[in-house]
């Protein structure tokens, strides 16, 4: 027997019950109106989930069943740009998808993500009134753990 005892990592969002986070929610609201700073300036710090889906793979050469994977969901748009989903709440993914697991990270995080993944856009809540883009320099403003505050002249990014 080993000589350390073994833990498991501390979950990152422990009490996390899947609702959007509140400074998220008036975020969204306000966004509805035609303000997405709050949009911007929440993501960062907040929890989203970003969709898992199975993918299947290819027949086995030995003719055995087909294999499965998971993957985040990218979509096209019809000018060739591709985006990653996210969604604010466990609610908000499952009107979109029942199927999907939903995976818990922050905003940048997902930003990151969708950077990784070639993306220009991260999607957040597809398919529910708040539905927002978060385009391409605001995508790498976020992913470089920049914070978006207002200021006299209008919004800023803060390096």
């Amino acid at each position: 027997m080993s000589d350390h005892p073994r833990s498991l990592a501390e979950p990152q969002f422990p009490d996390d019950d899947g609702r959007a986070a509140p400074q998220l929610v008036a975020a969204l609201e306000a966004a509805a109106g035609g303000d997405d700073v709050g949009v911007l300036a929440a993501l960062p710090q907040v929890r989203v989930f970003v969709p898992i889906v199975p993918v299947l793979g290819e027949r086995a050469t030995d003719g055995s069943d087909k294999s499965a994977d998971m993957a985040a969901v990218l979509m096209t748009g019809a000018d060739g740009r591709v985006a990653l989903l996210a969604f604010s709440s466990v609610a908000t993914l499952e009107a979109w998808n029942p199927a999907a697991r939903p995976v818990p990270v922050l905003g940048g995080d997902a930003a990151r993500a969708a950077l990784d993944e070639q993306a220009s856009a991260l999607l957040l809540d597809l398919g529910a009134p708040g539905f927002t883009v978060v385009e391409t320099d605001d995508l790498h403003h976020l992913a470089d753990g920049h914070r978006l505050l207002r200021t006299p002249d209008g919004p800023a990014w803060v390096v």
